[in-house]
């Protein structure tokens, strides 16, 4: 795969692949290179790919410990989609550690300090549970309805 070039002059994360243009989004592909897990079985890697019908992006897969570099990567793209609304699809998205809803809290500031929002769709579960335990370290987070 070609190497990621970025104007920022940062690199992915060690784990991550990010590959996309510098104008637009629509070839974005972020994933974790380490998706085999040597427990029960295979876990999904984390995936971030652009929805085709507004500016946002797909997640699928688990954010926890392993995953946490290309959730960084992959938020770090998203919250430079250009437009006055940014979507993130959670729909596919089976796990949410406490430290994934933080780094959604900082990319919903990211966005909110553009003058833009972050709209969450389909949250898992675990989201749901990490704001109630932390309501107003979440309160800013907007999902939609």
């Amino acid at each position: 795969m070609p190497q990621a070039h970025r104007n920022d002059g940062s690199v992915p994360p060690v784990g991550a692949q990010a590959l996309y243009d510098d104008v637009t989004w629509a070839d974005a592909v972020v994933r974790c290179a380490n998706a085999a897990n040597a427990g029960t079985g295979t876990r999904r890697p984390l995936t971030a790919q652009p929805l085709r019908d507004r500016p946002g992006a797909l997640l699928c897969g688990s954010c926890d410990l392993d995953t946490r570099p290309v959730l960084s990567a992959a938020l770090g793209v998203v919250t430079r989609i250009p437009g006055p609304v940014v979507h993130l699809d959670l729909s596919g998205v089976a796990f949410l550690d406490a430290a994934a809803v933080a780094a959604l809290v900082r990319a919903n500031a990211t966005v909110k300090g553009q003058g833009r929002r972050l709209l969450l769709h389909h949250p898992p579960y675990s989201l749901r549970k990490v704001v109630e335990m932390f309501p107003d370290e979440c309160a800013a987070l907007e999902v939609a309805a």
